[in-house]
C-alpha cells in the first residue's frame, strides 16, 4: 500500500478548561475523500485549523508526504500542498476573481504582477476541474455557489494536493451542493485527497469513502461509507439514538399577525411584492423558497430592521406602522436570525451580554446594566437549553455554531413569546442539535406561540409546518395545508407553478385547504 499523503498523530488542544482535541490520530490516502463528522463543538474545525497552521497543538504532529510540518505556520502548510476552504469565505468582494485568486501568491518585492500567466493558470485549473468562472467578474456580483468555486480555485492555484473544506454546503442550495460534490469526486479521481467537515448525513454517505467521527474532542469511530448507515452515524455522533420530533395535530387559535399587500423596496428594487399571509396562535406557518427570493427581507420586516413601502401589517388585531427592533421585542415577537454570526450575536461579548442584548431595559438600573441579573438569566438559558462549551462570562465566539443557536433560541423562548420568527433555525447544525431545535419550536407551538418558519430545507418545512407558502421572486403563493402537500407539489410551488398553471380554481383549492 502507498504511504498516506497526510497523517495527524496524537493531536491535543485545550482552550482554558475546554479540551477541544484529545489525542486524535488519523490518515488520508491519495485520491481519498474523508468526511469528518461530529456534533457542533466536537472539535472538527479545531483539528483542521491545527492542520492548516492556524492553531498550535499542545501535543502531537502533522506529517505531509512523509515530512513533518512546523506547527502554527499556514504558509508552510500551503507550501506542503494543503488548501483550506473556509465556511465563511476569506475573499474580497470588491476585487475580481483573478485578483482574489492571485492575492498573496506573488512576492511584495516583484516589480510587477504577472497577470497574464496568472490568468492562463486559473483558466487551466478551472477547465481541468470543471470549476468554470469568469476571471474578470467582480466577486461581489457572484452567487454564493460561484464564490465558493473561487475559494476552491484559490487553493488549487497554490498547487494544493490536499483540500480541506469546512462545512462546504452550509450556505449552498441543494442543487449547488450536488454540483459541488460531483466536482469533488472528479478531483479525487484525478489524484487530489480531500477532507470535508459536515453535519449532513446524506451528503456524507453519498460522497465520502471513509468517515471519521469525533465526539467531545475525541475520535470515537471510523467507518467505510459502504459499511455504515445514517442511523449508526447519528448515534455515533451524539452517543445515543437520535430521533427527530413529530408534529402532532393542533387547533390554531386567533390570527395574531396578518400582512395585506405588503411591498418592500430596497435600493430601488422590490424585494417583497404585494405579500399576503395570516399567522395564527399555536401554529407553524412555513415559508419555503430558494435563497434570494425575498425571505431575508420578510424576516427583516417582521423583526423591525426593514421598512415596508406599501400594504398593511395587522398585529394582534390592530394595524401598525413600521416596527422597530425594540417594538418587536416589547410586543412579544422573538426572532432567530438567518445569520447567527452577523445578526444574532457579537462574538467578543460574553454569553450573558449576548443573552440580554435585545432586552437591555429589563436588565438595567439607573442606566447601568445589572450584571448579576444578566448572568442569572444566561445561566438559566444555558441549563434549560443545554448550551455547552462555556460559562455565562465566556466569550460567545468560543461556542460552536449549534450552541450559539441554542442560546439564541433560549433567550427568545424562555420568556414565552407570542410570535417567533425562525429563519433557517437549523442551518449548519448537527443531527442532535437539529432535533433539539425542532423540539423546542414544536413545544412553543403547543404552548400557543405563533411560529413563522422561514427555511430553504424542504424536509424541515414538511416536518414542522401546519401550513406552507412558497416565496418566489418576492411573491408568496397561496397557502397549502402541510398534510396535503408532498415534495413534488412544494417543488412546483417553489418554481412558481402556482402562478403559471394556477387557475383561479387552483388558488381556491389551496385556500380551501386551510
Amino acid at each position: 500500500m502507498k504511504p498516506p499523503v497526510l497523517e495527524l498523530s496524537g493531536i491535543s488542544k485545550r482552550f482554558g478548561d475546554n479540551l477541544a482535541n484529545d489525542d486524535i490520530s488519523l490518515t488520508l490516502a491519495e485520491g481519498e475523500i474523508v468526511a469528518l463528522l461530529g456534533e457542533n463543538g466536537a472539535g472538527k474545525t479545531t483539528l483542521m485549523s491545527i492542520l492548516f497552521g492556524h492553531y498550535v497543538p499542545d501535543s502531537g504532529k502533522v506529517t505531509v508526504m512523509g515530512e513533518e510540518l512546523p506547527p502554527g505556520r499556514p504558509r508552510a502548510a500551503i507550501r506542503a500542498g494543503i488548501g483550506m476552504v473556509h465556511q465563511h469565505f476569506a475573499l474580497a468582494p470588491n476585487l475580481t476573481v483573478l485578483e482574489n485568486v492571485m492575492t498573496g501568491t506573488e512576492s511584495l518585492w516583484s516589480p510587477a504582477s504577472n497577470v497574464s500567466a496568472g490568468r492562463r493558470k486559473l483558466i487551466d485549473i478551472s477547465e481541468r476541474f470543471g470549476l468554470k468562472v469568469d476571471p474578470d467578474a467582480r466577486l461581489g456580483d457572484l452567487s454564493v455557489g460561484e464564490q465558493q468555486r473561487v475559494e476552491i480555485l484559490k487553493a488549487l492555484y497554490n498547487d494544493a494536493r490536499i483540500l480541506v473544506l469546512d462545512e462546504p454546503t452550509a450556505v449552498l442550495t441543494r442543487i449547488e451542493a450536488e454540483k459541488l460534490f460531483s466536482t469533488l469526486k472528479d478531483m479525487a479521481r484525478q489524484g487530489l485527497s480531500l477532507i470535508f467537515i459536515s453535519h449532513k448525513l446524506d451528503e456524507v454517505m453519498a460522497t465520502a469513502d471513509r468517515i471519521v467521527v469525533l465526539r467531545g474532542g475525541r475520535l470515537v469511530a471510523e467507518r467505510n461509507a459502504a459499511d455504515t448507515s445514517k442511523a449508526e452515524l447519528a448515534e455515533l455522533m451524539v452517543g445515543r439514538a437520535v430521533t427527530r420530533p413529530v408534529r402532532d395535530a393542533a387547533t390554531p387559535g386567533e390570527v395574531v399577525l396578518e400582512a395585506v399587500g405588503v411591498t418592500v423596496r430596497q435600493g430601488g428594487v422590490e424585494r417583497l411584492k404585494s405579500v399576503d399571509f395570516r399567522l395564527r396562535a399555536g401554529e407553524v406557518l412555513g415559508i419555503i423558497g430558494v435563497s434570494g427570493n425575498g425571505q431575508a427581507t420578510l424576516a427583516q420586516l417582521l423583526s423591525g430592521t426593514a421598512e415596508r413601502s406599501a400594504g398593511d401589517l395587522i398585529l394582534f388585531g390592530q394595524g401598525i406602522g413600521d416596527l422597530t427592533v425594540a417594538d418587536a421585542v416589547e410586543r412579544g415577537i422573538g426572532r432567530i436570525p438567518e445569520d447567527r454570526n452577523r445578526e444574532g450575536v457579537i462574538g467578543e461579548m460574553a454569553i450573558w451580554e449576548n443573552a440580554v442584548l435585545e432586552r437591555l431595559p429589563r436588565y438595567s438600573r439607573g442606566g447601568l446594566i445589572d450584571r448579576k441579573a444578566g448572568i442569572a438569566f444566561a445561566r438559566k438559558i444555558i441549563e434549560g437549553f443545554d448550551v455547552r462549551g462555556g460559562s455565562p462570562t465566556s466569550r460567545i465566539r468560543l461556542l460552536s455554531g449549534g450552541n450559539m443557536q441554542k442560546l439564541i433560541l433560549g433567550r427568545n423562548l424562555i420568556e414565552h413569546p407570542r410570535i417567533l420568527l425562525a429563519a433557517q433555525p437549523a442551518r449548519g447544525l448537527d443531527e442532535g442539535a437539529v432535533a433539539a431545535v425542532h423540539e423546542r419550536i414544536l413545544e412553543a407551538r403547543r404552548a400557543g406561540t405563533a411560529v413563522l418558519l422561514i427555511s430553504e430545507d424542504l424536509d424541515e418545512i414538511m416536518a414542522l409546518a401546519d401550513r406552507i407558502q412558497a416565496i418566489v421572486g418576492g411573491r408568496l403563493s397561496p397557502p397549502v395545508a402541510a398534510d396535503d402537500a408532498d415534495a413534488r407539489r412544494l417543488g412546483l410551488m417553489m418554481a412558481g407553478e402556482w402562478e403559471q398553471k394556477g387557475s383561479e380554481g387552483k388558488g381556491r383549492e389551496m385556500n380551501d385547504a386551510v
